[in-house]
C-alpha cells in the first residue's frame, strides 16, 4: 500500500493541504476557504464560458 500522502495547495489561500478522507473540506484547507470560494461563484467572480443558444429544440 502507498503511504505517501497527496498534498495540494488550497485553491483559495495556497496553504499546503492533505488530500485525504479525513479532510472534509478538500481541496480546501478549511471551511472558511471553502465558503470564500462559494461566495466568489455566487458573486459571479468566476464564470464558465459557453455559447448562448436561445433557439428552441425542434421537438418543443
Amino acid at each position: 500500500m502507498n503511504d505517501r500522502k497527496l498534498v495540494v495547495p488550497c485553491p483559495t489561500c495556497q496553504t499546503p493541504t492533505e488530500w485525504t478522507d479525513e479532510n472534509k473540506f478538500r481541496p480546501f484547507c478549511s471551511e472558511r476557504c471553502k465558503l470564500i470560494d462559494l461566495g466568489a461563484w455566487a458573486n459571479e467572480d468566476y464564470a464558465i464560458e459557453a455559447e448562448e443558444d436561445f433557439s428552441l429544440p425542434e421537438d418543443y
